[in-house]
């Protein structure tokens, strides 16, 4: 028996390759299917069974394109409907691979379908659970996702997954190994943990979800307590992982089309596409297409493009290094975003080659800004998540997170500078970019954020537990 997370850090999202005895295992696959079939041909083994936990809404997953591409069956749990042929098998239903079985534990709560997969080794003895978003490391699955206006509330579905994780989770031997569906960076959970692998003894000790002496009225606050609202695109990508999508090689040759600047103009304005800048935040800087976004592909690209741009159907045109058009293209695609029809060929220098406009941000050192600031008695704006600025913050500064930056663009000043950081720099340079889309361009960023702020000595206000007090 082999077993492999496949962990994609970018989406803080663990796909998983079994093989025994000549057959295969793919729990939560990504969009793009050739690293596994990759490793069963060098294993010489079968893809038998594609399993999924729950329907995906953080990202796309590969399993419609790779039962197309093995004949593999998928698998959902109970209480799943499809668009395409799959297993919706029942609750404790076994399924052999190799010398293993697995086995179906229905665990709503995260969504009504969710469900862990059981792994026993060829003795018979559990030796791991696939947890999916039911458990994670540290936390537990968000139960605000899965909601029927009107029928399921939130609480009801924190309710459903107090109950899955004391009687068919806990129960379970401590020795029994956690594979989750993330880690930390996931919009899936609030407080998960580094590590993508531990033991479930060591969850029951350590996670608050899983503390013997809670209630379930206790869970259900502690879980519901402080959840931000879901990204927008979450539900598009549910709905695609229903009904199925194109074929990650279709959607690559549509987006690997090189346009000229002219062509990018002319297209921009036919389709109402967004420009969309994925080099290092530095370079955007210096020079860019003018009202372009930048979301860089450097830091957490593909989750922010789908909380910013929201709209899976939204066409997008590429400013992109030379030789990462398919990178590009494939990261925005496991978001369920298929709709880039092209690249500009030649970079930003065959844009300035052929004559047309650039514009650029202006970025300063903290050094620079604290004297500005002091000097002008200038506003910043904060656009870390709210947990970041209520743990600790420059005094004066407001709060706009950049999920909910559209929110707030009323209040930024309309004629003086202002200034705007994040924690190192690459939000902050989203945030400036989507201002400058929107008309407002008398804004600074601040080079390095927050812990060259830091560094520079401005004022800092930190957050002070009222039991120290």
């Amino acid at each position: 028996m082999n077993i492999e997370q496949i962990y994609t850090g970018c989406l803080a999202q663990g796909a998983y390759y079994i093989e025994s005895n000549g057959e295969v295992a793919i729990i939560d696959p990504l969009r793009e299917i050739d690293p596994y079939l990759k490793r069963a041909t060098a294993d010489k083994a079968t893809v038998k069974y594609i399993f999924e936990t729950h329907f995906h809404a953080d990202f796309v997953s590969g399993h419609v394109s790779l039962s197309k591409a093995t004949g593999a069956p998928i698998v959902f749990g109970p209480n799943a409907v499809t668009s395409f042929d799959a297993i919706i098998a029942k609750d404790l239903q076994e399924f052999k691979v190799g010398n293993i079985t697995i086995v179906v534990l229905h665990t709503p709560g995260h969504t009504m379908e969710s469900t862990t997969y059981l792994l026993r080794d060829e003795n018979g003895k559990n030796h791991a659970i696939f947890s999916g978003d039911t458990l994670f490391l540290g936390d537990v699955g968000r139960p605000d996702l899965a909601q029927k206006v009107g029928e399921i509330t939130e609480k009801d579905l924190a309710g459903f997954l107090f109950d899955s994780l004391r009687n068919k989770i806990m129960p379970l031997a401590d020795d029994v190994i956690v594979y989750p569906a993330h880690g930390a960076g996931s919009a899936c959970g609030k407080n998960m943990m580094k590590e993508t692998v531990d033991t479930l003894g060591n969850q029951k000790k350590m996670n608050y979800a899983l503390r013997a002496d809670m209630t379930k009225d206790e869970f259900i606050k502690e879980v519901t307590d402080g959840l931000a609202p879901p990204p927008k695109y979450f539900p598009l990508n549910v709905k695609m992982n229903k009904e199925g999508y194109d074929d990650i090689d279709v959607v690559q040759e549509r987006g690997t089309t090189p346009l000229s600047p002219e062509e990018l103009e002319v297209l921009a304005n036919e389709t109402g596409a967004i420009v969309l800048d994925v080099r290092h935040q530095n370079e955007y800087v210096k020079e860019h297409i003018p009202r372009s976004i930048f979301i860089g592909l450097n830091g957490s690209f593909a989750p922010w493009v789908g909380a910013l741009i929201a709209d899976v159907k939204q066409p997008l045109i590429l400013v992109v290094p030379e030789g990462l058009e398919k990178e590009a293209i494939t990261r925005l695609s496991r978001v369920g975003f298929d709709h880039t029809i092209g690249y500009l060929k030649g970079g930003i220098k065959a844009w300035k080659a052929a004559g047309k406009e650039i514009d650029s941000l202006r970025s300063i050192s903290a050094e620079d800004a604290k004297a500005e600031v002091l000097k002008n008695n200038a506003t910043i704006f904060d656009v870390r998540k709210d947990t970041e600025f209520e743990a600790e913050h420059i005094e004066g500064a407001k709060s706009t997170p950049l999920s909910v930056l559209n929110s707030h663009l009323a209040e930024f000043p309309k004629d003086e500078p202002f200034y705007v950081h994040c924690a190192g720099g690459y939000r902050s340079v989203i945030a400036a970019s989507i201002l400058k889309s929107r008309g407002i361009h008398n804004l600074v960023d601040v080079a390095g954020g927050f812990a060259a702020m830091r560094t520079a000595d401005m004022n800092i206000t930190k957050f002070v537990c009222p039991s120290t007090l």
